[in-house]
């Protein structure tokens, strides 16, 4: 955090807000940083063991209900929300559509684009200038889904949304379709208030999990995420939980495709999340074909990057394994039969067994009269 230097003329709520709009945000808010009344959640579901292979979540512990410990001075916490849905109109039904379509690859609406991370954090660094320019040197640190940071609950205090049972925030005039920022400060702004939640009785999200990974409501077990398994776990995707991931490469939408609170979701204003690569219609097929070069030069700056080919692999396989199989999807995983990754490797053979396909060709092809006889004969000697 930059040393302060004792300003005093802060700007209000509004001026904090027309910067903000000015730079793409949709929003913003200003929280307290007291969030001792979440720590005892926050443990639980770490003692329950749902962050999964996330090691990071218990490592940094309690020090993400503690602002102060990760950034020294931190007193407020400037919550901002940038929106990433597609621009047209219709993109929860093509969504739908692209799920339904076993052939076509479904890679979640957020990831579409470019890397949310860099976007978010350069636009954060720039409010941080402005704010600097009226204030002078003051103490901050700009943060994107990069540090232990509780966003959710700091932006729901700070009167952005309110937390849906699928855990993520809501917005009444815009869905859930957002990132969000985080400025720790120690700036004594005016704090927002936390508005109400509108969720009521209605457990859509719930229903629509295909993993059953929202055991209850506000509380996701990872473990189960598809969201988690095909970004964050780094192993195989166990067995049982292959068939309920579809066709699904990269994350996953289906609560918030189920929330009606989304059709009040606003497009983008930045054209940096626009869909590239056609990665909103891009097949199966075609995707599992692109080698390491290529998935490193066409997902340059893209959030998918950092799963690696290998991964990308994995994922694709499993979502092969799972459409309804044909003379293509068969060659397809039959050229990553023999793939160096032995994670790949195993991905493909499940998904070849799940479509009753052999691993070759050659065990399709029907033998020579020779071979027939020189198999008989070994088998009669081995007697």
């Amino acid at each position: 955090m930059q040393a302060g230097d004792g300003a005093t003329t802060l700007p209000d709520i509004e001026a904090l807000r027309g910067w903000a709009r000015e730079l793409g945000f949709a929003s913003l808010g200003v929280a307290d940083v007291d969030l001792s009344s979440a720590e005892p959640g926050l443990q639980a579901w770490l003692d329950a063991g749902f962050h999964g292979e996330m090691d990071y979540m218990a490592r940094h512990g309690t020090k993400r209900a503690r602002p102060a410990e990760l950034v020294s001075g931190t007193v407020r916490a400037i919550m901002v929300a940038l929106e990433y849905a597609p621009h047209d109109p219709g993109w929860l039904g093509a969504a739908r559509a692209a799920l339904a379509d076993d052939r076509r690859a479904y890679v979640s609406r957020y990831a579409l684009g470019r890397d949310y991370h860099k976007v978010v954090r350069a636009r954060l660094q720039r409010l941080a200038d402005r704010i600097q320019a009226q204030v002078g040197a003051f103490g901050y640190r700009v943060f994107c889904d990069s540090a232990p940071v509780m966003e959710v609950e700091l932006a729901r205090r700070a009167g952005i949304g309110w937390r849906g049972k699928h855990t993520l925030l809501i917005d009444a005039h815009r869905g859930s379709t957002f990132f969000l920022g985080t400025i720790y400060t120690d700036l004594e702004l005016a704090c927002g208030e936390a508005g109400d939640e509108h969720c009521g009785a209605c457990v859509r999200c719930i229903e629509a999990c295909p993993t059953g990974a929202i055991v209850a409501p506000y509380r996701v077990d990872a473990r189960r995420c598809i969201s988690y398994l095909t970004i964050e776990h780094k192993g195989a995707i166990p067995e049982e939980l292959r068939p309920a991931i579809g066709n699904r490469i990269y994350g996953c939408d289906d609560c918030q495709l189920a929330c009606p609170w989304n059709r009040f979701a606003r497009p983008a204003a930045l054209g940096d999340f626009a869909a590239r690569e056609r990665l909103d219609e891009a097949s199966l097929v075609e995707l599992f074909a692109w080698s390491a070069q290529e998935f490193d030069e066409k997902l340059a700056g893209s959030p998918i990057r950092r799963i690696g080919h290998e991964r990308w692999l994995r994922n694709l396989a499993v979502a092969l394994g799972n459409s309804g199989g044909g003379d293509a999807i068969v060659a397809a995983l039959r050229t990553r039969a023999d793939d160096p990754s032995a994670l790949v490797r195993e991905h493909v053979r499940w998904a070849l067994q799940r479509l009753g396909a052999p691993m070759s060709d050659a065990l399709d092809a029907p033998k020579p009269a020779g071979d027939v006889i020189a198999q008989a004969a070994s088998v009669h000697n081995s007697d």
